[in-house]
């Protein structure tokens, strides 16, 4: 028996602590609740967060990131706006800083207007994709950086969605 724990108990520490390592730091998976992000994200669907990413650069335009709000939940929305943007919606249409956005992965006209708001330092303006059911900046306000957990990279599930995001 001390030899089987000898062998392979030193292993499997090792690779709990690998495990550990790796989801703390550096990925970790995250289930989408909600359509707040159709078409892009389909509820319940797994995805894979990379957390180091931005330790290495900041968030950029159209990123999906996942970030702690106030609730103490999870969100998961993409970035329209960075530190020094004027965000606006009129018309239906996302107007950053003065232009008119392209926004290929929407599927409807959003409905409402929004008035202009300027992201401050250390913070991000996001919306969901699904513009008409999505709980974002526009209730929320603006996200601090220090409450994004990371960047989702990967459709985990369902295995036939498996795809990248960025």
């Amino acid at each position: 028996m001390k030899r089987f724990f000898n062998r392979y108990g030193t292993a499997l520490i090792a690779a709990g602590l690998l495990v550990l390592v790796v989801r703390t730091f550096l990925f970790a998976p995250y289930i989408v609740h909600g359509e707040s992000m159709l078409p892009s994200l389909d509820s319940e669907e797994r995805i894979l967060v990379n957390k180091w990413v931005y330790r290495m650069h900041s968030p950029d335009y159209e990123d999906i990131i996942v970030f702690r709000a106030t609730e103490g939940r999870d969100f998961v929305k993409r970035v329209i706006g960075l530190p020094g943007d004027v965000v606006t919606i009129e018309d239906g249409q996302v107007i950053r800083n003065g232009k008119k956005l392209k926004e290929p992965y929407l599927t409807g006209k959003i409905a409402g207007d929004f008035p202009p708001t300027r992201v401050s330092a250390h913070h991000l303006f996001v919306l969901g994709d699904n513009r008409n059911n999505s709980m974002d900046s526009r209730q929320l306000g603006l996200v601090d950086l220090t409450e994004v957990v990371g960047r989702a990279d990967l459709i985990l599930m369902p295995l036939d969605k498996i795809d990248w995001l960025s």
